[in-house]
């Protein structure tokens, strides 16, 4: 198939770009070396082997310039890893550590969430009671020096910040930094302590029956996170359960199997997986699930991969609940971390993994090209008709229950809901990609925090959410800021996108001061994922 160079929807080449950040660094499924069977450790050198080896030997004396020997052989390392599946990758030394810590659950440092805005750094929210909390750091506050040394107006970037900012545990870092509303320098003097990466960015009621949780990674802390948020909204009448895996890359396969297993009465299974050097291995539900008589409903989509899809699958293919959404990502693979000398690590696959009814849900086979198979996911139009979703009935399955569910690319949801295109645009496009309605967000949140925080005083921001509407003027104020960057609205774009734009900025704005909580209380308000949700949510209880 030859692909049209043009398209005249404005989302599709932010679509593209999504995919392709899903594919390079979706956290996939990750299994620890000390899970699996004897063996990976054991591995013999043959002579074929040896001609890496002996290449870069040859290079390293032979060659007509000097050459950094390292990093010839991490290039050839990675290359060699590219060249057998998109989720098989080298991490170097310096990386390993980064790169683990989403995964592990937490990092060493100062407790802030940040943001770099017009080359200064600002802090956007402190961690409660972590170390910057304690010595009295606050939101907007301005970080001009670290440690003596001038930060701002240098061009800082993201790596900048973590190499300055985070270190080990019980070190001590100045910072000075500049209030809103004040001239004067100040000084505070932090102790880096550990700092929690959560997985579950939201958990409340969305009804009186009905509760709502985001999650998005599996990660070391995600059971424990996710069981403490669903305790509480059990002691809050929680009947059904709308569980949001949008956008979930995946994480570690041990914590997709706990979130299963809250939900599935004892010894039902869960996920297996199976490789060449893997034998099968089974995992099944135990008598531990505090959730087994709650209605569950899953939402997917897309950009739903690997862990997420073991969860929904499982659910599936158990009967247990209903999956809403859009067919989800298709990633069928389980990678395995594997040390090597110098503290830099492989990640990878060993093996597949299947759901409980045996299907797999990876593409066509390993060498997947995944922008090729989204384009054309695109292109028949499956994201907005269901029709268009495209199974195999040679890869038709059947649950206990009598339902059918298909293999060979990804978890099709029981209830479609179409991508929502009503309010798009191409203003509404560039404002919300191009940062321009983040931007605009934090700085009236940052000149009005003490006027907002009197509008909800309570530390969850709750009449902010229903009772506080956005002004006409702080909208007009928005039009004649975008406009000033060249994106100017007109009627169309404004009959169809005002009503979403106004709730994104209402959204973005209460971020800033009260978190991600209400954040997605806001957006939620207008998500037809979400209604899909508490329609199925709605039958459920009656």
């Amino acid at each position: 198939m030859t692909k049209s160079t043009t398209n005249t929807n404005p989302f599709y080449p932010i679509i593209i770009a999504l995919l392709v950040v899903i594919v390079v660094f979706s956290w996939g499924i990750y299994q620890k070396l000390s899970d699996q069977p004897v063996g990976f450790s054991n591995i013999r050198n043959k002579s074929n082997s040896q001609k890496l080896s002996q290449l870069i030997t040859y290079i390293d004396e032979y060659y007509v310039d000097t050459i950094q020997k390292e990093k010839l052989i991490d290039v050839a390392i990675q290359q060699i890893l590219q060249d057998l599946d998109p989720h098989s990758y080298y991490i170097s030394r310096d990386e390993m550590r980064r790169m683990n810590e989403p995964l592990e659950g937490n990092f060493q440092g100062i407790g802030v969430e940040f943001n770099i805005i017009r080359d200064t750094l600002v802090v956007i929210n402190v961690v409660p009671d972590g170390p910057s909390d304690k010595v009295g750091l606050l939101p907007g506050d301005r970080i001009l020096f670290v440690d003596s040394v001038v930060i701002a107006g240098i061009g800082l970037t993201n790596d900048d910040v973590f190499s300055k900012l985070r270190g080990e545990k019980g070190s001590k870092v100045i910072v000075e930094v500049q209030r809103m509303g004040s001239k004067e320098i100040i000084e505070f003097v932090i102790t880096r302590d550990n700092i929690p990466i959560n997985s579950l960015s939201s958990a409340y009621m969305i009804n009186e029956n009905t509760g709502y949780t985001k999650l998005i990674r599996f990660s070391r802390t995600t059971s424990e996170e996710f069981n403490s948020a669903t305790e509480q909204l059990l002691t809050q009448g929680m009947k059904n359960l709308i569980l949001d895996l949008r956008g979930n890359g995946g994480g570690y396969l041990n914590a997709a199997i706990a979130i299963c297993d809250e939900f599935l009465i004892k010894n039902r299974l869960i996920v297996y997986t199976e490789g060449k050097s893997q034998a099968r291995r089974n995992n099944y539900s135990t008598n531990t699930g505090e959730l087994e008589d709650i209605n569950v409903i899953i939402i997917i989509d897309q950009n739903s991969a690997s862990a997420s899809e073991i969860v929904a699958g499982a659910i599936q293919d158990n009967d247990r609940g209903v999956i809403v959404g859009r067919r989800s990502f298709g990633k069928g693979l389980v990678q395995t971390q594997l040390d090597l000398s110098d503290e830099s690590a492989i990640r990878l696959t060993t093996a597949r993994y299947y759901t409980p009814t045996g299907r797999s849900i990876q593409p066509y086979g390993i060498g997947i090209d995944y922008e090729e198979e989204f384009y054309q996911r695109y292109e028949n139009g499956e994201l907005e008709i269901q029709d268009s979703i495209h199974v195999v009935d040679s890869l038709k399955f059947i649950t206990p229950g009598g339902n059918t569910v298909y293999g060979g690319g990804g978890i099709v949801p029981d209830i479609f809901v179409p991508f929502d295109t009503t309010y798009r645009t191409s203003y509404f496009t560039h404002v919300i990609y191009s940062g321009a309605i983040n931007d605009f967000a934090f700085d009236y949140a940052d000149k009005h925090r003490s006027e907002l925080r009197t509008i909800s005083p309570d530390d969850e921001g709750s009449y902010f959410v229903d009772g506080y509407k956005l002004s006409d003027a702080i909208f007009s104020s928005f039009l004649e800021y975008t406009a000033e960057l060249g994106f100017k609205a007109t009627k169309e774009d404004l009959r169809k996108s005002e009503a979403m734009v106004k709730n994104r900025l209402k959204a973005l704005i209460a971020r800033n001061i009260w978190g991600n909580e209400i954040y997605y209380k806001i957006l939620n308000q207008m998500d037809t994922d979400i209604d899909a949700a508490l329609k199925v949510a709605r039958e459920e209880i009656n």
